[in-house]
């Protein structure tokens, strides 16, 4: 993916410890959906409660986001990524010595780090290469959150259940631990001003915003079904409880595909690599509704929809790098909380939907709100290529 010789090894090793990183941060996030019993029954509270585990961080990151990043703006971009990743052990470690309002606390402090780690970590890692291949740096970048859907969560899940909750937390605080090590090694110290990724390639305040309401619109489209996918999967398509995490990997396995094609087409047709996984998520999500009482069909879909989604935060996480109207830490951040309140809003949204009008509902609203995000894109005109 990166020409090594050009670059060299020591930013393709910077840029493992950061894709090291977000897998460490993703995985700690979405840890307690896979050991939600087992963390509510040591602890002594109920499943909802612990779920609130999971909502207490995603609503953390989209509160602070902008204000956080604001705040540590003139810090060195490699002391700054150390000291999120300190603070990401740290609390991580301290979160699992107590009962739930020390691990519910421990989690917040984790969010704050990542509210800001996501912010700044695009830019630093487009710094480390050249401008010519910035998608497929930003691609490798959330890529490796997104193998934290396939890898890390499933297997943390095994080994709390095999030993403890506290256990998982502490190994993955632990890879935390090692990604820390490479930055503070690797990267260089360089001003946050200075180098091609501090700001917009092409500055367009316009088309920034318009990427910033699509991604609000889609996200929060995609997950009003995917929150209820697994109630989906077994409700309307009449698979089994047991299948649901196979699904769920196939999902997790073609989004690896994905995030590879999308980092590719985001260099050459940045505006096309936006449009396609729109396009293909309101056809996909609209089949589901159509056609998802049938096996063969709803197989297909879930691949085809895994392949798609995450170049969403790939391909449009590369525009904002160069569409951005001033910093693009700042740009970043911004994306970043929209792209949270999606989460949220799209939970919220589908949760109201399944209670009045059954699970199938909102897979029919997500394919609409995609469709009108893709139509927001398409309004904007093309003025000049790309």
């Amino acid at each position: 993916m990166i020409n090594q010789t050009a670059t060299g090894r020591r930013s393709v090793v910077a840029l493992a410890a950061l894709m090291l990183a977000g897998f460490a941060f993703f995985t700690v996030e979405m840890l307690p959906v896979g050991l939600l019993s087992v963390i509510a029954d040591d602890i002594g509270v109920s499943e909802s409660t612990a779920g609130l585990l999971v909502t207490g961080y995603g609503v953390t990151v989209a509160i602070v986001s902008l204000p956080l990043t604001h705040l540590v703006r003139r810090i060195p971009r490699r002391h700054l990524i150390a000291g999120l990743l300190a603070v990401f052990v740290a609390a991580t470690c301290v979160s699992v010595t107590g009962g739930y309002w020390t691990l519910l606390g421990g989690r917040v402090v984790t969010a704050l780090a990542q509210a800001v780690f996501w912010a700044v970590a695009p830019p630093a890692a487009a710094a480390l290469f050249s401008p010519q291949v910035r998608g497929r740096v930003t691609a490798a970048l959330i890529g490796g959150g997104s193998l934290a859907s396939v890898l890390g969560v499933p297997t943390a899940t095994w080994l709390g259940q095999q030993t403890s909750w506290r256990t998982a937390f502490l190994a993955v605080a632990g890879l935390g631990l090692l990604s820390l090590a490479g930055v503070a090694l690797l990267m260089p110290t360089s001003s946050p001003d200075g180098g091609h990724a501090a700001t917009g390639s092409a500055p367009d305040a316009r088309r920034y915003w318009t990427i910033v309401a699509a991604t609000a619109v889609a996200i929060t489209g995609v997950f009003a079904a995917y929150t209820y996918i697994s109630p989906f999967l077994t409700e309307v398509s009449g698979f089994g409880p047991e299948s649901v995490s196979l699904l769920l990997l196939v999902y997790g396995l073609a989004g690896l595909g994905g995030v590879a094609a999308g980092g590719a087409l985001a260099d050459r047709a940045p505006r096309a690599a936006m449009l396609a996984p729109l396009a293909i998520l309101t056809a996909t999500l609209l089949a589901l509704y159509l056609f998802g009482t049938g096996q063969a069909a709803t197989v297909a879909c879930v691949a085809v929809w895994g392949f798609a989604m995450p170049q969403i935060p790939a391909t449009f996480q590369s525009r904002v790098l160069q569409v951005a109207p001033g910093s693009t830490d700042m740009a970043s951040a911004v994306f970043s909380a929209m792209f949270n309140v999606g989460i949220a809003s799209g939970a919220l949204i589908g949760s109201i939907l399944l209670a009045h009008t059954g699970v199938r509902s909102t897979f029919l609203t997500a394919a609409l709100l995609t469709a009108v995000a893709l139509l927001i894109l398409l309004s904007e005109p093309r003025r000049r290529p790309g």
